[in-house]
């Protein structure tokens, strides 16, 4: 008596290895695509760093308009006239003693 052996049909093994490979590239695509799970934790990190460099750029403006406000005309802060005025011009009052 012989022993028949049933094979699994060709077309059925490659079925199965087509969609093992799908699975694989999409499972792959999912981790380090353009969109996935890497690149998310990436622009969420870049995000971070985004939002700390914009609020330190905010408070440069602040304090820049703050000075901007007092040297105008409207309102002079004489302290602050009298910093600019040693800083850029070089100046000193005549009871103090420069230390080099």
């Amino acid at each position: 008596m012989s022993i028949l052996r049933n094979r699994p049909a060709f077309g059925v093994v490659i079925f199965f290895a087509v969609a093992f490979s799908l699975g694989i590239y999409f499972t792959f695509a999912a981790v380090q695509g353009d969109f996935g799970l890497f690149r998310r934790a990436e622009i969420r990190i870049e995000a971070q760093h985004l939002a700390e460099e914009l609020a330190q750029l905010d408070a440069e403006v602040t304090r820049m308009q703050n000075l901007s406000r007092r040297l105008s005309d409207d309102y002079l802060d004489l302290d602050l006239l009298d910093e600019q005025a040693r800083d850029v011009l070089g100046l000193i009052r005549a009871d103090e003693i420069v230390v080099r």
